[in-house]
């Protein structure tokens, strides 16, 4: 059975958000001077592709592992620095660096939907192609909106002071949809009990 922990335990409102990490990103590196506000860097969910990646600086080199001989032979592994942020991604995992390109923008979006806390506005509105239906939450994670929706219910949840039942009613949505929407998020479901203070806990783990 599923053990999502309980979701309407309250916890303090952070003061920031730590970046999600999995064995093929690394954490974000600190920017100096005075950089982007929280509201500058998470209005690049709305960027395309190309317009992210020119914020970024590419390092392409070669990796090992599966794949046999002809992995080593192109450099397909992709490292982006984000400048405006310092997020720091890698994809490794394809022959293709075009692929890997892909899969490290992606990450990056990730990052910045988790890492980047902001106060959620007074009126609630889904970005287009966004399916709320009886309250239930729809979205799927191949949405270009989805990083902004994943962003979106956690700085709810971060306002609610880790309150599920009353993030999921300023969201106009049902406790469980927004508890099982995040929970299927693996990286954003270390964000939720960070949030709430809780030592991390393995959605689906008995």
């Amino acid at each position: 059975m599923t053990n999502l922990g309980d979701p309407n335990l309250a916890g303090d409102r952070p003061s920031g958000s730590k970046p999600p990490q999995d064995a093929d990103s690394r954490p974000a590196q600190p920017s100096t001077g005075r950089g982007p506000t929280p509201q500058e860097l998470r209005a690049r969910l709305t960027f395309d592709d190309q317009r992210l990646l020119a914020e970024c600086e590419v390092h392409l080199h070669r990796t090992g592992g599966p794949g046999g001989q002809h992995r080593d032979k192109v450099a397909s592994a992709v490292r982006l620095r984000h400048r405006p942020s310092g997020f720091v991604v890698t994809a490794t995992e394809r022959r293709s660096q075009r692929e890997n390109r892909l899969s490290a923008l992606r990450r990056l979006r990730e990052a910045i939907a988790i890492g980047v806390r902001c106060d959620p506005p007074d009126q609630i509105t889904w970005p287009g192609g966004v399916d709320v239906r009886e309250r239930r939450l729809q979205v799927n994670v191949k949405n270009p909106a989805f990083w902004q929706v994943l962003a979106l219910t956690l700085d709810v949840l971060a306002a609610e002071g880790g309150n599920f039942a009353r993030a999921a009613a300023r969201l106009g949505l049902t406790t469980s949809s927004l508890t099982r929407f995040l929970a299927d998020h693996s990286k954003a479901w270390e964000e939720v009990l960070r949030i709430r203070k809780r030592p991390v806990r393995t959605p689906g783990a008995d």
